[in-house]
């Protein structure tokens, strides 16, 4: 019998293990286990002590010269056997390999747990980002996965390829064992690095995702608060006898959109629920915020009828004083002064006709609460009524004009010249002659009034022609003066 470092060598057997079971000892072979059984260490332990005394007692009874004993007790420890019970150059190596063993599994374990981190990182990107770059890191996380494959494989390998806990474990076997471990355990440590730098290139591409998702649910959540908001803003305008039909349309078109959010991301991408969260939202705040406006714009309505309706009434009241200023000035001033307002007693009628017919239309579609239509309406009355106030306010305007010029030409004359000599004079400003460009409009506008003055002389002047010459020439010298000014404020 050969000694084993749990078992020595015993004459009688008495240091051997008594429990063995029946099928080991019909030659059946045992299970593998990481460490010998309770049991059986104790019985091995027990066999050693009896061997140690029956030495000591050897040496009390019978006396032996001190060579017979040093020849003796190395033989009685050995066992008999070719191998030391403490150890040895095969434990060493075995202790080595389970420690490249246990050294490449931790590498393992820290490779897959990093690859899972990636993955999550790379799905991460997919669900938001579908940009070229975000394609060409899915392709490379595809590529170190296959990298990850092989160095596993070659794990796995080799520790399926050595049992580590064999009793009779070779020394060769151990070192080779331990060399295959400790390169399979380099090999996951250069991909778990490579992993990592590929990790740290996806660092802009994971922030912008991770932004994205960080918006998604509360861009949602808003929607929908104020997807519900704008409904009960609605409830509360019908419960105020509003209809507000147009607006309970556009709440119920925002319903299939309230759908494809409920339904997540996950079916429909993270950029288009974005999108589409951001859509309800600002529909969804344009109706709330026009439901909550509708009882106000009901009764600006109501303020708008009643005051155009007023101011109506008052044009016509004011159309019927046309006729006696225009009979005013066919008897006192040339064709020339009142024929173009002719026609401005007939126009004011038809338009002050043209506004109530229209206010008639306005006050239905507010009763039928059509809003738009009439929004819309009573804003045609007030331009039909601004052109008619225009008309009528013309010929008071005119004869009152005309009046002021026949009774003293001299204002009007001085207001003209005076304006005249302010352009010149700026004109003139830090230069010895003046720019012609500046020069000649304004040697034009002289000539012009001086034409004009001349056309009062006479028997039945013009006094309308006058003045629109006048008003002619004071526009000339404004147009100059603006353009001096702004050349020199560029030149500036």
């Amino acid at each position: 019998m050969t000694a084993t470092p749990w078992q020595p060598y015993t004459p009688d057997g008495a240091g051997a293990d008594t429990t063995t079971s029946a099928p080991e000892a019909a030659g059946t072979p045992r299970a593998r286990t990481d460490r010998p059984r309770r049991g059986a260490r104790r019985g091995r332990r027990g066999g050693i002590l009896r061997e140690v005394r029956a030495l000591f007692t050897l040496v009390t009874l019978v006396p032996l010269s001190l060579p017979l004993l040093a020849a003796t007790a190395p033989a009685a420890f050995a066992g008999g056997g070719t191998r030391r019970w403490f150890g040895g150059r095969g434990e060493s190596l075995r202790a080595e390999a389970q420690a490249a063993k246990d050294a490449a599994a931790a590498a393992f374990y820290e490779l897959d747990t990093a690859q899972r981190d990636l993955r999550i990182s790379i799905e991460t990107i997919t669900a938001v980002d579908a940009t070229p770059a975000a394609r060409r890191a899915v392709s490379d996380f595809e590529a170190i996965g296959r990298r990850i494959d092989e160095v596993s494989h070659q794990y796995i390998s080799a520790v399926d390829a050595h049992d580590l806990d064999r009793d009779d474990l070779d020394s060769a076997v151990a070192a080779r064992a331990r060399t295959e471990l400790t390169q399979a355990k380099d090999e996951l440590a250069r991909t778990k690095d490579e992993l990592e730098r590929f990790q740290q290139g996806l660092g802009p591409l994971l922030d912008k995702a991770e932004t994205q998702l960080a918006r998604l649910a509360p861009a949602v959540e808003r929607a929908r608060q104020t997807l519900l908001a704008a409904t009960n803003a609605l409830d509360a305008v019908r419960a105020a006898g509003l209809k507000a039909d147009d607006l309970a349309a556009r709440l119920a078109a925002l319903g299939p959109e309230l759908t494809k959010l409920n339904q997540g991301a996950g079916r429909h991408g993270v950029p288009e629920t974005l999108q589409r969260a951001d859509r309800v939202l600002r529909d969804a705040e344009a109706v709330r915020a026009e439901a909550e406006r509708l009882p106000e714009r009901a009764a600006e309505i109501d303020r708008r009828l009643v005051s155009l309706r007023t101011r109506a009434e008052a044009l016509t009241t004011r159309s019927g004083q046309v006729e006696p200023v225009l009979s005013e000035l066919r008897r006192r001033f040339t064709l020339a002064c009142w024929q173009d307002l002719q026609r401005v007693p007939d126009q004011a009628g038809e338009s002050v006709r043209q506004a109530e017919a229209k206010l008639k239309e306005a006050q239905q579609a507010r009763g039928e609460q059509r809003w738009p239509d009439a929004t819309a309406l009573l804003s045609t009355v007030r331009a039909l009524l601004n052109s008619t106030d225009e008309a009528v306010s013309a010929a008071g305007d005119r004869l009152r004009r005309l009046n002021a010029v026949a009774k003293d030409p001299r204002q009007e004359i001085d207001r003209t010249r005076f304006a005249i000599r302010d352009a010149q004079r700026l004109a003139m400003a830090g230069r010895q002659t003046p720019e012609p460009r500046h020069a000649r409009p304004l040697d034009d506008a002289v000539a012009r009034l001086d034409r004009a003055v001349a056309s009062l002389e006479g028997r039945h002047p013009d006094y309308w022609h006058f003045l629109t010459e006048t008003e002619a020439v004071r526009a000339t010298a404004a147009r100059v003066v603006a353009q001096i000014r702004e050349e020199r404020g560029q030149g500036t």
